[in-house]
């Protein structure tokens, strides 16, 4: 199925009803009242475009909050009779300032749990078939074993779990990331929900990134406006929300704004038909163990639990792909039955020698400079055999920044010289005295071991 196809399917529709918005009347005229006497509306039309209802929903609530005395109507504007001007009366003023010492919050309507519930599943993750050839699109910028791609497949397209594991610096992140590019298919992500009279708002600006229905092609993009969307939810891009070493428990759970007396949702709720991703897994302030048994029932189940400060506890849907990424031991940080529940494991080791080089050069490449041969031989035929130290895919970019850096504080053309890489690479470890290492090479360069620093880099480029 195409993707304009599942999101015709897939698209809340504009309630007709003040009862197909599913919000009891109470209150709806609590939140337009709060609207019109903070915000200054007047006319129907401009309540139903801040509030984000059809017209014919807000024009069958101002009726009602015309009848109990709330409401009183000016006229029209113009000669536009179905454009009302409306003004709050002395009660409807009284309604409006004893809403606000419940609850301040005024923005688009909410969507009922219920709903938001069902359309979760309308959007799950599982929906999208991730090819291998859509993953290597997004993993391009990297250089990667092969062998990745093939285990992050199953991974992305059961849209469970996924631990990624290894030696710092050797593109955990970079793959976590670059996981949440791979998803094409826009979702529907509401502004905010209401339970038990309560409002939990969603949609955040720094998380959730639009996807105008333009991009949907234009055969979609007509269909879906025949269908009058419900501008309450917003379509957006599957999102990607990163968690780091800040991460603690209470984090996980509803934030209460006690001044303003209402809710926002926690991270993991905002990633909800996305990827939700805890990088430096083992290094927050929360003890591992603590962190992982908060999310047994959400790994295992698909559904996590909320509590209101009323007590009320409901259920929300946990349908995304969760990313531990670290590079401490994964059994020093999970026991066996959460590694049970953790569906895949992909260990990420330290580039080969080849792939160090590639890296090397596409970081000179991107920075305009040359790699020069001595430079090249002296790290691999000097400096990593005598420290000891592992490739890693981080030192190219790290080693080329300083001596940029350095270039630039002794005015001259930035350049790679052996001294200047001398000088990041104390930045790069501590001195240490280490026993010389032998040089380990690919078995196709053990029998012309090179004997000069140029043959390093031609038999380098032999084996690439």
């Amino acid at each position: 199925m195409s993707d304009a196809m599942e999101v015709s399917n897939s698209f809340p529709l504009m309630p007709g009803k003040l009862e197909e918005a599913g919000l009891n009347v109470k209150f709806m005229s609590s939140l337009l009242a709060k609207s019109v006497y903070l915000l200054g509306l007047e006319t129907n039309v401009q309540i139903a475009a801040y509030l984000k209802l059809g017209q014919s929903v807000v024009d069958d609530l101002l009726g009602k909050l015309k009848q109990q005395g709330f409401i009183e109507v000016l006229g029209t504007v113009g000669s536009e009779s179905l454009i009302g001007r409306f003004s709050l009366t002395t009660a409807g003023k009284n309604l409006a300032i004893e809403a606000s010492r419940q609850c301040e919050y005024v923005g688009p309507a909410p969507v009922p749990l219920v709903q938001y519930q069902a359309q979760v599943q309308k959007q799950r993750l599982g929906n999208e078939k991730i090819s291998i050839e859509d993953i290597g699109a997004c993993l391009s910028h990297l250089i990667l074993p092969p062998n990745i791609l093939r285990k992050l497949g199953p991974a992305i397209n059961s849209g469970r779990s996924l631990l990624i594991y290894g030696p710092p610096g050797n593109g955990k992140t970079s793959i976590s990331e670059a996981i949440g590019k791979v998803f094409r298919q826009p979702i529907f992500i509401p502004h905010c929900i209401e339970v038990d009279g309560q409002v939990i708002r969603i949609f955040d600006h720094t998380v959730h990134s639009e996807y105008p229905l333009a991009e949907g092609g234009e055969q979609g993009h007509h269909s879906l406006l025949k269908k009058r969307p419900d501008p309450r939810w917003v379509r957006c891009r599957r999102p990607v929300v990163i968690t780091g070493g800040e991460l603690t428990l209470e984090m996980l759970d509803l934030q209460y704004d006690a001044t303003a007396k209402f809710y926002e949702a926690p991270p993991q709720m905002k990633a909800v038909g996305g990827v939700f991703i805890i990088d430096d897994f083992g290094r927050q302030l929360v003890q591992p163990r603590d962190l992982l048994n908060r999310w047994i029932i959400p790994l295992e189940k698909r559904v996590d639990y909320l509590t209101i400060h009323t007590g009320k506890k409901f259920d929300v849907p946990f349908d995304e792909l969760v990313v531990f990424s670290t590079n401490l031991s994964p059994q020093t940080l999970m026991d066996p039955g959460i590694m049970r529940r953790v569906k895949y494991k992909l260990k990420l080791d330290p580039p080969c020698m080849t792939d160090y080089v590639t890296i090397f050069r596409q970081v000179c490449g991107k920075h305009g400079l040359e790699l020069p041969v001595e430079v090249l031989a002296y790290l691999l035929e000097e400096f990593y055999p005598r420290s000891g130290a592992d490739y890693a895919a981080y030192h190219p970019d790290f080693i080329v920044e300083h001596a940029i850096a350095a270039c630039r504080c002794l005015r001259i053309e930035p350049q790679l010289t052996e001294e200047l890489v001398k000088d990041a690479l104390e930045n790069l470890f501590l001195a240490e005295s280490r026993e010389q290492a032998p040089v380990v090479l690919p078995s196709s360069l053990v029998q012309e071991f090179p004997s000069s620093r140029e043959d390093v880099l031609q038999a380098v480029d032999r084996f690439d």
